[in-house]
């Protein structure tokens, strides 16, 4: 089983989930800028943090046989904050980077009109670097927060088919659907969304733009959780190419679109050979 999980926090991991990561069949993995517990004061300390998503983040990863890519943006809930608004004017900066397959996350966590602003200036980012976008819903009153998203996307002008709308449920899944925007959906061991839940989803709706994530992070959450949706769509008679389109294909085709996304030598399983020891190299290259 290979697996490309698209969207996990993992500035937040160890070298150990790593590790585990790969020997599951974890290849590949998007890591989307988003707030890190506790409120950021300067738009200086994202320059750190975004210099971190490009250059040392892909690096560790690399020990371990994984490729590493990143979206940046201003995410929803610190767009609230005044000291982070500068952040805006950064962007662009990160957004010519290789590495860089995304604007994400972005969208909204409160609804308020800050957060309107700041996901209209990405949308807008993301049609003038011709990248896709990811989109985070937010995680109370979701199914008007979706509507509001699905309007927000619509007045922008990108196409549907270049946006994410992530964190989606049973609740807001066929809103997204009949959007034309990609569906990603979050599982987690106890919020969002199950294994069992999400092969029901699958059931109901096909395989066709579905993205299925760890968005593991600092809280509580499992970046192997990609691999037991895998396997409970496996137990419950989905194929193996079933399988291999919800965890790999698809997020390639999604990511893809950015035309900086380079996966030539992990196509063949044989070319991966990740390493299996607890140490790494300090910042070196």
């Amino acid at each position: 089983m290979r697996i490309f999980d698209p969207h996990i926090h993992m500035t937040s991991r160890t070298t150990d989930d790593y590790e585990r990561m790969a020997a599951a069949g974890v290849r590949a993995v998007v890591e989307p800028a988003f707030w890190l517990g506790q409120p950021r004061t300067s738009a200086a300390s994202f320059t750190d943090y975004f210099d971190s998503l490009i250059g040392w983040e892909p690096f560790r990863a690399g020990q371990f046989g994984v490729r590493h890519f990143a979206t940046i943006a201003l995410n929803p809930k610190e767009a609230n904050d005044p000291r982070c608004r500068p952040v805006l004017d950064l962007l662009p900066r990160y957004l010519d980077k290789d590495a860089v397959v995304a604007v994400g996350e972005i969208g909204y966590d409160s609804m308020t009109p800050e957060e309107d602003e700041a996901f209209a200036a990405q949308l807008a980012l993301a049609v003038a670097y011709d990248l896709p976008a990811l989109v985070h819903t937010p995680h109370r009153d979701k199914a008007r927060g979706c509507e509001r998203t699905l309007a927000v996307v619509a007045e922008s002008g990108i196409d549907a088919g270049r946006v994410v709308v992530d964190h989606l449920n049973e609740v807001t899944v066929k809103l997204v659907r009949d959007s034309g925007c990609w569906l990603g959906f979050s599982i987690y061991p106890d919020t969002k969304m199950t294994p069992s839940r999400m092969v029901e989803l699958l059931r109901e709706y096909g395989t066709d733009r579905m993205l299925v994530n760890s968005a593991a992070d600092w809280g509580r959450s499992d970046p192997l959780l990609t691999r037991a949706t895998g396997e409970a769509m496996a137990e419950a008679g989905f194929s193996d190419d079933d399988v291999d389109k919800v965890l790999w294909r698809n997020p390639v085709e999604f990511y893809g679109q950015s035309g900086r996304l380079d996966l030539s030598d992990l196509e063949d399983p044989t070319a991966v050979d990740p390493q299996t020891g607890n140490s790494i190299l300090r910042g070196g290259s």
